[in-house]
């Protein structure tokens, strides 16, 4: 999809509202894939996920695979400019992909930033602030996240 089209940026703006406001699970999982994001079987959307990414820009990428379990509040930051500000001209806006692997749980509240994988099974605990890679098996909490301990396998 080329996401510079009108019609393009209408459909991921719209994608995004069902999976924010949209009561129904199974229809937050359609916007997600509406806006163009992979989204695995099984996968369950809390409520008011919100999406950062500018809706031109491309490396945004989301993927989410089987039985991802996500909790309501949470942020998914796939990338951030310093918007109308003077800072634009220094720092370029940051633009990556998040990966969330089979069978990974995120808890409420908490925030994943670009360039960043959430390891098969993992946990990443509520109100956490994911800044790099989560290891498979693996429970992380805390702002910035760490690992506090391995899941058995």
């Amino acid at each position: 999809m080329n996401k510079n089209t009108f019609l393009a940026k209408v459909k991921i703006k719209f994608g995004k509202f069902l999976v924010k406001s949209f009561p129904h699970n199974s229809i937050r999982c359609f916007g997600l894939r509406l806006c163009g994001f992979k989204v695995g079987k099984e996968v369950y959307v809390g409520t008011n996920l919100t999406i950062a990414s500018l809706i031109s820009i491309k490396g945004c990428e989301l993927i989410i695979e089987d039985r991802v379990a996500i909790g309501p509040n949470v942020t998914l930051v796939l990338s951030s400019d310093a918007n109308h500000s003077k800072l634009m001209e220094i720092i370029p806006p940051i633009v990556g992909s998040i990966t969330i692997k089979h069978d990974a749980w995120i808890g409420a509240g908490s925030v994943i930033l670009p360039n960043v994988e959430i390891g098969r099974m993992s946990i990443v605990g509520a109100m956490s602030l994911v800044n790099k890679n989560v290891e498979d098996y693996s429970t992380n909490v805390g702002i910035p996240a760490r690992k506090i301990k391995n899941l058995e396998k």
